[in-house]
């Protein structure tokens, strides 16, 4: 059961409040065809706390946790109580990641700030975009509440808290700074290697030729597919649940079979189709069409 200080139910409140405050037509949008998914482990100290739609993960150590991605603000509170159902306490989030610096992934990150006091961690490349919420994106003009950025991490830095080490790789085209996240966990005493793709997706409208706002997107997506290829994948994760099958994953859970997230064919058939999607998309804005 969740103890709490007068310090928590105030940053608490403060923090809901804000959410609350948005408006509605933005609540809307936010909420529109994503509700609470169940949270649920994925491995020892690995778990998933996100919504149907968008993807969060806890980390837990006995010094504090890990959450990557924060969501929506709307999704905060989805967020806070899968990770207080799993049995954590949400303000013992000490450090705060992301997958990449679009708002349905990290535009939560100063309410997350404000209820736990996390320090906030992101990649060079997105870092100014937190910064100013939303300023500076080579394809959106969104706008979100602006987030203090604790630490700009460079590629293949390593994040540590409690004996938990991930490694940040930067697999930049879907935004400059997008992140997949690397690191070791055990189920059943056997050692896993889990990857969390940030995202290797070529939106509508991405320009890939000829982009004056981002001159190097090609280029970052053709080492992006280069890094993820290069990855030995146990466990295949994302930053949305339809990357790697999450729903279907998720009703085999408890049937008695093998962990439904040791996916390694599916990662490297799901890198090799988006692989193939960039280079359908190169070719026909090469070709002027």
């Amino acid at each position: 059961m969740t103890t709490w200080t007068r310090r928590s139910v105030v940053r608490h409140t403060a923090g809901l409040a804000a959410a609350l405050a948005l408006p509605a037509a933005r609540w809307a949008v936010a909420q529109n065809g994503d509700r609470a998914f169940p949270p649920h482990r994925i491995a020892d100290h690995l778990y998933y706390v996100g919504s149907k739609a968008l993807a969060a993960y806890l980390i837990t150590t006995d010094q504090g946790h890990i959450l990557i991605n924060s969501c929506f603000p709307e999704t905060v509170p989805l967020i806070q109580a899968s990770v207080e159902k799993l049995g954590f306490k949400f303000r013992d989030v000490k450090i705060l990641l992301g997958s990449h610096a679009h708002n349905d992934h990290m535009a939560g990150n100063a309410l997350v700030r404000r209820i736990t006091g996390a320090r906030v961690l992101v990649m060079e490349g997105d870092d100014g975009i937190v910064r100013t919420g939303g300023s500076g994106d080579f394809q959106y003009d969104s706008a979100w509440e602006p987030c203090p950025v604790d630490e700009v991490l460079k590629d293949g830095q390593k994040v540590t808290l409690g004996g938990m080490s991930l490694t940040a790789l930067k697999t930049s085209g879907h935004t400059r700074g997008c992140t997949t996240w690397v690191l070791t966990v055990k189920d059943g005493g056997r050692e896993l290697r889990a990857v969390i793709i940030g995202s290797p997706n070529v939106n509508p409208g991405y320009k890939l030729v000829g982009n004056t706002k981002y001159p190097t997107i090609a280029e970052d997506y053709a080492r992006t597919f280069r890094v993820l290829k290069a990855q030995k994948c146990d466990l295949f994760l994302g930053a949305h649940g339809d990357y790697y099958g999450l729903p279907a994953k998720y009703d085999r859970l408890g049937t008695g079979g093998a962990n439904p997230f040791i996916d390694p064919a599916g990662y490297r058939a799901y890198v090799d189709d988006r692989e193939k999607a960039y280079l359908t998309e190169l070719a026909r804005q090469k070709s002027g069409g």
